[in-house]
């Protein structure tokens, strides 16, 4: 079975202000390092409010819709615009993780990886930030839960910020086990180590600025990939940020693209033993564009290998 490349042309009209991190520029630099590999390509459709709905309130969904912008741009927080295309980008991007679900669940695709943009995994049950709408990994999770049955699924995310939206999304639902790795002290300042959640599936993992590969890996082996083996998940999620690489300039980590495939090998070995090697993974951030367009060729070769 192939990897599917899940994306849409729609994520590449969400416009922030010049000189924002979180820039077009961004999808199409990723998109251009995956161009010519051997992927299944399919386009991500437009979440309904079922989806949607799995995780944020009906009055979140409300006043994204009425903060949109009919020209220029409006601000959600100090970080977080829209523009007049980024309700559909955002709404495609909360779509393509879903779709990437069922893709892999029918046996279509191996495994996925979701090219879209803005990203997830900061917007909270009914609060948009950190250049995030909507939850996209912790929707299409509940979609893989509630949609296709199944009774327990992960979500690793490395994203150097920790993903304080998806917690708040899924903690409350014990089927769901929640693993971050995350520089700290950082924005957004949660991810202590103690938050554990209400149920125990939350795994905060703190690394300190600096830190390389080697405590990464050693932090992933001895807590994350343990935690993941426990749980016996029966589909993986990937928050996949390349901002904890050395060259990004949002944060003080010093990975590299082998670290972000070392990663990605661990946790398909995992899905191969729990999961029948279903896994999806979605872009978050990374903000130099050379270094997040060849972390993310890397990742998903790691995933085209596994599909082989």
């Amino acid at each position: 079975m192939p990897t599917a490349l899940v994306t849409h042309p729609d994520c590449l009209n969400h416009i922030t202000p010049e000189g924002h991190p979180e820039q077009v520029a961004r999808l199409e630099h990723v998109l251009a390092a995956l161009a010519g590999k051997d992927l299944l390509r399919e386009e991500a459709p437009l979440a309904d409010d079922a989806l949607l709905l799995r995780v944020h309130p009906a009055a979140h969904l409300d006043a994204i819709r009425a903060a949109a912008p009919q020209a220029g741009a409006a601000a959600l927080d100090a970080d977080t615009w829209m523009s007049p295309g980024t309700l559909n980008a955002a709404l495609r991007t909360a779509g393509g993780a879903a779709r990437a679900v069922d893709l892999v669940m029918a046996g279509t695709a191996q495994n996925a990886f979701v090219a879209t943009r803005p990203p997830g995994h900061h917007a909270e049950t009914a609060t948009p930030m950190g250049f995030c709408l909507f939850g996209n990994v912790a929707a299409a999770a509940k979609h893989a839960l509630d949609r296709h049955g199944l009774s327990r699924v992960a979500i690793v995310d490395f994203d150097v910020h920790h993903g304080n939206g998806t917690q708040d999304l899924v903690q409350d639902d014990a089927r769901i086990l929640f693993c971050s790795t995350h520089q700290m002290p950082l924005y957004p300042g949660t991810g202590d180590p103690s938050d554990t959640g209400p149920h125990g599936t939350v795994l905060n993992v703190a690394l300190a600025e600096g830190a390389g590969g080697q405590a990464f890996r050693q932090e992933m082996e001895a807590q994350v990939l343990a935690a993941v083996d426990a749980h016996a998940p029966e589909m993986i999620f990937i928050s996949a940020g390349f901002d904890a690489h050395r060259a990004d300039p949002l944060a003080g980590l010093n990975l590299v693209e082998a670290d972000f495939a070392w990663a990605t090998q661990a946790i398909c070995d995992l899905a191969d033993r729990h999961a029948k090697g279903r896994v999806v993974s979605c872009l978050e951030g990374g903000y130099d564009l050379a270094a997040l367009a060849s972390s993310a060729a890397a990742h998903v070769d790691v995933l085209i290998h596994r599909s082989a």
